[in-house]
């Protein structure tokens, strides 16, 4: 039986669309959806990640937390890469799609644990208020201690591999 179609709506901190692309449902919660994308844009070296065209993305997104985390495969061996994680507002999620507003501030977390905050300036500079700039911040600490700690979405090596 084929799944509807999904769309990720990936949102700027103004809730301007950015970005649109097509995603499968690979379970849904309440809360949370988990869903297999594709990397559809050219081949870049992102901070000693090399992405690749059609590389995997396993997407975890949260209706009730300030994050959004991303496991990447390769899009050819399926090794795993790494996590992307997003700090952003919790996203409505609806049957056939999501809508992300992006806070700019992200997590990059190698397989061996190492992690690279980036974009703090890009963050500093939305204006946003206290207490939103107090809830990304909680986010990333958050996101942080469960990488060292290997929880969460960070509990495997090779999560959503299937």
């Amino acid at each position: 039986m084929n799944q509807p179609p999904f769309t990720v709506r990936k949102l700027d901190a103004s809730g301007r669309e950015v970005w649109r692309y097509p995603a499968e449902v690979l379970e849904r919660t309440e809360t949370r959806v988990v869903l297999r994308a594709s990397f559809d844009r050219d081949d870049v070296d992102f901070h000693g990640m090399h992405l690749r065209r059609g590389d995997r993305f396993v997407e975890t997104y949260y209706a009730d937390r300030w994050y959004n985390v991303f496991a990447i495969y390769d899009a050819g061996a399926g090794d795993f890469k790494g996590w992307y994680c997003n700090i952003a507002r919790p996203a409505s999620i609806t049957p056939d799609g999501l809508s992300c507003e992006d806070l700019a501030l992200d997590l990059l977390v190698f397989p061996d644990g190492r992690c690279m905050v980036l974009d703090e300036d890009e963050f500093g500079a939305l204006g946003l208020d206290n207490e939103e700039q107090e809830r990304a911040q909680l986010a990333l600490e958050e996101l942080q201690r469960m990488a060292r700690r290997r929880q969460g979405p960070f509990a495997s090596s090779s999560p959503g591999a299937g």
